[in-house]
């Protein structure tokens, strides 16, 4: 996993990355008890990990890059049952057999899919679930990401979508296309005509000030054995 990818970019993915919306959530309650124990893997700013955070789960939430960390460290001050954790999806660092989900939201893309699937076992209990969720923008990216990491990740998993659409604000469109690995930081070449491309974007397709985009949030689970000891 590239831990330096989003670096410099955490304050935009905080102020302008797509939620999950609640009927999301609910389904993925759903397939947990009181008492389960949450990786959250490739935490970022903790937009995902907030909302699961709410239900009171006990939950390691695991980010390598450091500015999205301190970010993480941030958002979930509030909540003593969230333990933020440096590690990445092949090496998270949590002891053997602690944990009774795993997730992962818009990251499984980043991942070393096979390490991931061995450290899966071994964090996990038997039979953990993992899922990963995804927010698909239509003509975006994020299709091929998801389809890519999901078909080779995954053997037969649930799959579940809702609807989840996104309205931008002009600022908040900006930040939103500064927020991804590829999009050209402030001292980077391009970074300017990036801008005005996104500015020529909006000002097309706004409607009495907002863009909206029907984003559709993608559920992904699946049970996996552990490793013998």
């Amino acid at each position: 996993m590239n831990t330096d990818k989003f670096a410099g970019r955490a304050q935009a993915y905080t102020n302008a990355r797509p939620g999950y919306p609640d009927e999301a959530m609910e389904y993925i309650c759903e397939f947990v008890q009181p008492g389960t124990v949450f990786a959250d893997i490739g935490a970022g700013t903790g937009i995902f990990t907030l909302l699961l955070a709410r239900y009171g789960y006990e939950i390691f939430a695991v980010e390598p890059n450091t500015d999205m960390r301190e970010q993480l460290v941030m958002t979930l001050e509030p909540y003593p049952k969230v333990k933020i954790v440096g590690g990445t999806a092949e090496n998270t660092i949590l002891p053997d057999h602690s944990v009774d989900v795993i997730t992962c939201a818009q990251a499984l893309h980043w991942f070393d899919l096979d390490k991931f699937r061995v450290e899966c076992r071994r964090i996990g209990k038997p039979g953990v679930l993992v899922i990963a969720i995804y927010n698909i923008t239509p003509g975006g990216s994020s299709i091929a990401y998801c389809k890519q990491s999901t078909d080779v990740f995954f053997t037969n998993p649930n799959v579940r979508e809702f609807p989840n659409p996104i309205f931008y604000t002009q600022d908040r469109w900006i930040q939103y296309m500064t927020s991804h690995a590829h999009d050209p930081l402030l001292s980077d070449p391009g970074y300017e005509s990036h801008i005005v491309e996104k500015n020529a974007i909006f000002d097309r397709e706004n409607v009495d000030g907002l863009l909206r985009r029907d984003v559709m949030t993608k559920v992904y689970s699946e049970r996996i054995g552990v490793l013998e000891d």
